[in-house]
């Protein structure tokens, strides 16, 4: 029975938002996919890396369902650190980075690391373990970096709160928001950016012109629960962003 998991998940109570996180991994991956696609082949069109920022809170979303109802959470961290270290090379050719820019999994890996710490209280370890993490994080360059061991740990701490999640999600937007590049129109719509008649509101409409602010389109997915349970294959979730990877790497390969 589902009502049993949930008492006996690691990780404590039930989460509040969507855990069908079958389909949300299969609309993260879309979603990856035309972000990496805009930035390799389609720079000129800036929507797709608008479209692109839904991707990263919905993997964080459900790697945090994924540590409170899996039944061991090494294991969990274990399949995560291989699939980052096969997808490193693919990182490289696909998207042009160097040895030392480490691919998102090294991200999403401190995170469930400081999530088990959480977890375990083993020696104090659910305060030095995120701590620790973000350290790292900050250390060595990687994708999404510090911020996105931070989503993940925020994310974790207001998961059994919808109105929590909301506010951390769209703090944390304003917030990424700032130093980006900027677009002004979403598919031909101007994006708003001032109100005349609110000028102490203009910092916030600025952040419209963010393209990272955009990641607060997750939300809904990650806040509308679905009824019916889809189960992705682990070798679809986790093949996904490798395999796309050496496909573009391919495709630029045949380009030169």
């Amino acid at each position: 029975m589902l009502t049993d998991a949930i008492k006996k998940a690691p990780g404590g109570n039930r989460t509040a938002g969507n855990e069908n996180t079958g389909v949300l991994k299969v609309l993260a991956i879309v979603f990856m996919i035309i972000d990496h696609a805009g930035a390799v082949f389609f720079p000129q069109y800036r929507d797709m890396r608008l479209i692109g920022r839904i991707a990263f809170p919905l993997f964080c979303w459900c790697l945090v369902v994924g540590c409170c109802y899996t039944s061991n959470i090494w294991k969990y961290a274990l399949r995560i650190l291989v699939v980052g270290l096969i997808s490193q090379p693919c990182f490289m050719l696909g998207l042009g980075h160097e040895w030392y820019q480490l691919n998102v999994f090294a991200t999403l890996l401190l995170g469930v690391l400081a999530i088990a710490g959480i977890q375990k209280k083993w020696r104090g370890s659910h305060i030095w373990a995120p701590i620790l993490a973000i350290l790292a994080a900050c250390a060595v360059q990687m994708d999404y970096g510090w911020r996105g061991v931070a989503l993940i740990l925020m994310l974790y701490a207001c998961r059994e709160k919808k109105g929590a999640i909301a506010a951390v999600l769209t703090a944390f937007c304003l917030y990424w928001g700032y130093g980006t590049f900027k677009v002004t129109s979403f598919l031909g719509v101007p994006l708003i950016t001032s109100i005349s008649f609110l000028p102490q509101a203009g910092g916030i409409f600025m952040a419209l012109t963010q393209v990272q602010f955009w990641a607060i389109l997750a939300l809904p997915l990650m806040l509308i629960p679905m009824k019916r349970k889809s189960i992705l294959p682990k070798w679809i979730g986790y093949g996904a962003y490798p395999v796309h990877l050496l496909i573009f790497a391919a495709i630029k390969y045949w380009m030169m």
